[in-house]
């Protein structure tokens, strides 16, 4: 059975609706919410700061930390089990990876910047949303960044590429690729390229075609953020 029209109506190219705020916790160095569709991330930055043990400190440049963790009942499906589990691990992991290549650290020798990330609310997505929040937030603690990352995921259902998959396109009865990504605004370099699936390399290419012009609805969506918050302080 070909996928010819979305489960949520959207267009083949069209994102789920998206809406972030800046300095959504007080008492963070910088923090940020991202909501896509159903799925909601909030990060919250602390740091630069001394870093403990002494032993893992570096006397060159200071030390990017991600925490990712769900929520209990935050899934469609069955409980998250709370704790850390090798998937928060591997999501962490794949975050620091993601944000590095724009943050300079140098500045911060010994230190460490703490990226803790919470998922309230779910429907797929949820790394590339972490990813977009911990981005707003990150600036919003004033980091050093040479450029914005956004983050999207793109794929195929049954044949048919798309951008933003939702959970009900994830579990499609068919073949499908989930393919999470992540960009710079300014030179367009890859900081995170996952796949979940099958895809042809063809239709690799014309999924990461689609990927560009959805980052640049994104980054949209993070500048507003900041603009707003830090427009609302000079009116102070």
């Amino acid at each position: 059975m070909a996928y010819t029209k979305r489960l949520d109506d959207r267009q083949n190219d069209e994102l789920r609706p998206m809406s972030a705020k800046a300095g959504v916790i007080p008492n963070a160095d910088g923090s940020a919410s991202f909501i896509a569709g159903k799925t909601t991330a909030i990060v919250a930055v602390y740091g630069p700061r001394e870093l403990f043990p002494k032993f893992k400190q570096n006397p060159k440049k200071g030390l990017l930390r991600c925490h990712y963790a769900m929520m209990p009942f935050s899934g469609s499906g069955e409980r998250i089990r709370p704790g850390t589990s090798r998937r928060a691990q591997e999501i962490s992991m794949v975050m620091e990876h993601a944000l590095l290549p724009v943050i300079d650290l140098k500045e911060f020798p010994n230190s460490v910047v703490d990226v803790y990330i919470q998922l309230p609310q779910t429907d797929a997505g949820t790394r590339c949303a972490a990813i977009s929040a911990a981005s707003i937030a990150l600036a919003d603690a004033g980091i050093p960044m040479k450029d914005m990352i956004s983050s999207v995921a793109v794929g195929q259902v049954d044949g048919t590429i798309v951008a933003d998959l939702s959970y009900g396109e994830e579990s499609y009865p068919g073949i499908v690729s989930d393919i999470p990504i992540a960009m710079t605004h300014n030179t367009k370099q890859v900081t995170l390229l996952q796949m979940d699936g099958e895809i042809t390399k063809e239709d690799l290419s014309k999924a990461l075609e689609v990927a560009k012009p959805a980052m640049d609805k994104v980054y949209e969506v993070q500048m507003k953020a900041l603009k707003d918050k830090f427009s609302v302080e000079n009116k102070k």
